[in-house]
């Protein structure tokens, strides 16, 4: 395994002071695949205090739960001491955390086998249950007792599907159907916690797996009205981000639909304006003349315009074609597509006699939408002339 050397020292100094220390979790999973970790977190049996001692630069970011972050190379690194989670009353957070001194009973409280792997400063991978093997088959499996790894934490049932999108693995059959299971207890999930892992799976190499949810009859449980949600194997080909995903995954709905369960999981207004727009627009077609792409322009600016041209071009790829080439020579030729770039301003029209109020907004609006239409108007002499007639 390629290991940071942030992350040798960290270990090597804490084995030098005679502790136990491994690189844990994800990064593992991820340098065992050949990816890129994120990510890079550490277990020790040193305490809380004890890690403190040791590094000049820490931070408590979790020390009731045994987590220090130690300050390196310019990064963070979480070290967490092995510990055991007591029982979970709220089904998503242990009542209790104990320190143990055994790395074996720290990774058997995780949630999927491929987390569950440790890896020393060496590069030996500690792999107590089969995290390796499942990794080679591309299975998601729970470690131990699946009952018990869902019944602890609800949240785990969108984390297996989200893995399954970003990894393009399978659910192992007893998982899966612990998983169905124990579907009702996504009521006790936050719902900024259930769009994060959405969210996660709707930007991941496949999307389409989005398709999990209904496959394991889990909608009930994620918002008051969880509509129908379907991604096509091409949304993946759309970059990574989330308005233009939500609007991908979105198709079957109208606006209203895509709007309110936005607004329900605690998304940003930014993501939640932005995909209804797109998903207004996907719905109606594209203009074929200059004059309707410099219109639709002004309505929704370049970037939407060529993110609205990504989605119809899987459906309607002579019109996406001919689109793209009308906006291409608008921007070329420097047509005015904004209020901003009209020849003529608020404070021209007061000076020619227009009153300001409600009048006024009129008027600049009539103009600009006859600049639309025939872009040669947009001269500042012409404009104050048609404002006379």
């Amino acid at each position: 395994m390629n290991i940071p050397e942030s992350v040798k020292d960290i270990l090597a100094v804490l084995n030098t002071a005679g502790f136990e220390a491994y690189a844990v979790g994800g990064c593992v999973r991820d340098s065992v695949l050949g990816r890129e970790p994120e990510d890079w977190d550490i277990t020790t049996n040193a305490s809380p205090q004890e890690v403190k001692k040791l590094f000049r630069r820490t931070v408590d970011t979790g020390i009731a739960h045994g987590t220090v972050t130690v300050l390196q190379g310019g990064q963070g690194f979480e070290v967490t001491t092995y510990r055991l989670d007591g029982s979970y009353s709220d089904g998503r957070h242990p009542d209790s955390v104990t320190f143990t001194p055994e790395l074996c009973e720290d990774l058997k409280r995780r949630d999927f086998t491929i987390n569950a792997m440790a890896c020393a400063a060496d590069g030996e991978i500690v792999d107590l249950f089969g995290g390796r093997e499942d990794l080679r088959r591309r299975l998601i499996r729970c470690v131990g007792n699946a009952d018990e790894r869902f019944r602890e934490d609800a949240l785990r049932i969108l984390r297996a599907l989200r893995f399954a999108a970003q990894l393009d693995f399978h659910i192992e059959e007893g998982s899966w159907e612990a998983l169905k299971r124990h579907a009702p207890n996504l009521i006790h999930v936050s719902k900024e916690r259930i769009l994060t892992e959405l969210n996660k799976l709707l930007l991941s190499p496949h999307p389409e797996r989005i398709s999990l949810i209904y496959e394991a009859k889990l909608s009930a449980y994620l918002a008051e009205s969880f509509p129908r949600l379907c991604c096509a194997p091409w949304a993946a080909e759309l970059p990574e981000k989330k308005h233009l995903r939500w609007a991908a995954a979105a198709k079957a709905l109208d606006v209203t639909e895509l709007r309110e369960l936005l607004r329900e999981l605690k998304s940003d207004l930014d993501t939640v304006d932005c995909a209804s727009l797109l998903l207004q627009k996907w719905k109606k077609p594209l203009p074929d003349t200059a004059a309707g792409v410099r219109v639709l322009l002004s309505e929704i600016g370049a970037e939407r315009f060529d993110e609205l041209l990504l989605l119809k071009q899987h459906e309607a790829a002579d019109a996406a074609a001919r689109a793209a080439e009308l906006k291409a020579a608008v921007m070329a030729a420097g047509d005015c597509i904004s209020l901003k770039t009209l020849a003529v301003s608020g404070r021209d029209l007061i000076q020619a006699g227009v009153q300001p109020g409600p009048v006024l907004g009129q008027k600049l609006k009539e103009l600009f939408q006859s600049v639309l239409e025939r872009p040669e108007l947009n001269q500042r002499e012409i404009l104050l002339e048609m404002l006379e007639k």
